[in-house]
């Protein structure tokens, strides 16, 4: 695995948000910090490459010990992770959930909460269609951050399903403050 580079400077009253995209060959990490506004603001990008060993056990070892590594580097705030889709192959399915759940690990036992998006809810924050092709995933993801040259598919994901958690974070905040409000003023009548 290459190195990590660290980052710790970052906006006032932003969130650092770590997006996982899990796979046993290849997990996409992405960092973004999410201002007041939900806007996401790019941090850091890569691909874990855990592919190489035989010794599935190893790889798992190798996707628990990457997040802990990217999380002792950049100390995110929250973690969103792509949630596994039903694959036409059960070892697949298996082998990816396996990946998902050392990527959670790792997280959860740092005490990070973990949140979770299917991949039609991501597909639609970031491009607008819950159907759209990987390839348009990976340009609007360019545009959002601003980041330069195309992006490596694995990574691109993961940055997709921090800016889905920037925006929805932001949602799920408002909603709540609507909603006590709306309890206060019910409790006054």
């Amino acid at each position: 695995m290459a190195a990590i580079a660290t980052s710790s400077s970052r906006p006032a009253g932003s969130v650092r948000v770590l997006g996982i995209d899990p796979g046993s060959v290849r997990t996409g990490v992405g960092i973004v910090d999410a201002d007041a506004l939900g806007r996401p603001l790019h941090v850091f990008h890569c691909a874990l490459a855990v592919g190489g060993e035989d010794d599935f056990p190893a790889r798992l070892r190798a996707i628990f010990d990457g997040v802990n590594a990217l999380i002792d580097a950049h100390a995110p705030d929250e973690v969103a992770i792509e949630r596994v889709f039903v694959s036409r192959n059960p070892d697949s399915a298996l082998k990816l959930g396996q990946a998902r759940g050392a990527a959670i690990v790792a997280a959860a036992s740092r005490g990070l909460k973990v949140h979770e998006y299917a991949p039609m809810q991501i597909k639609n924050a970031v491009v607008g269609r819950g159907a759209a092709e990987k390839a348009q995933v990976q340009h609007m993801v360019g545009v959002l951050l601003g980041v330069d040259g195309r992006l490596q598919a694995d990574a691109a994901d993961a940055l997709a399903v921090a800016i889905t958690h920037a925006h929805s974070r932001l949602l799920a905040e408002r909603t709540g403050v609507l909603a006590s409000a709306l309890l206060r003023r019910r409790g006054r009548r």
